[in-house]
């Protein structure tokens, strides 16, 4: 027998071609499927973890960084044009530019160290997700967790965010904080609500 996707001979009983590794197909042969009960569906679809959310810190601040660079920009180049008439040699413009751009530079350092971080919860454990190129993923069984509390100074409360902090029985690592989040109290509450789900 001969097989149809790179010709190479095979002895007439064999299921599969000893070059390539095709499967061969044979007249009157069915294909046997096993169906699943509804028991065992429901298994299964237990077994799949089910995220309820995933945040990231606020980038309220980064937003607001960006604004103020953008402003600190304009003043520096000002300032830099403004003493370019009182001096013999005046700066040229590119480099004024230059030296204006690369104060965006501080708050996208801020966007990319908050863009690195990942907090999710599933209906069993909390992932802490670290990094951008080598990425660290922390986690942490809802079974484990034996408090949750919401913490906020005077300006996170005035701008709506705060941490989460979760005290757990791990003795080595016993308090992990997710910082600087949004809406930290409805959060916490999913985080509790979905204790209680699983110590029914």
């Amino acid at each position: 027998m001969f097989c149809i996707k790179c010709g190479a001979k095979n002895s007439d009983e064999a299921l599969f071609c000893q070059k390539c590794g095709f499967q061969f197909e044979f007249e009157g042969e069915e294909e046997t499927q096993i169906a699943k009960s509804p028991a065992d569906q429901a298994a299964s679809d237990e077994d799949e973890e089910r995220s309820v959310f995933s945040i990231r810190p606020t980038l309220l601040f980064v937003k607001l960084g960006y604004g103020l660079a953008v402003i600190g920009a304009f003043l520096l180049v000002a300032l830099i044009a403004s003493l370019g008439l009182f001096i013999s040699s005046p700066v040229s413009a590119w480099i004024v530019v230059l030296i204006g751009l690369s104060l965006l530079l501080i708050p996208a350092y801020y966007h990319l160290k908050q863009k690195m971080v990942r907090y999710t919860l599933t209906d069993s454990k909390i992932e802490i997700d670290e990094g951008l190129i080598s990425k660290t993923t922390r986690n942490v069984p809802l079974r484990i967790i034996q408090d949750v509390t919401v913490s906020a100074n005077f300006y996170q409360r005035l701008l709506g965010f705060g941490d989460v902090e979760i005290e757990n029985a791990n003795e080595s690592d016993s308090l992990i904080v997710l910082r600087n989040i949004n809406s930290p109290k409805e959060h916490a509450a999913e985080m509790l609500d979905q204790m209680r789900r699983l110590n029914k």
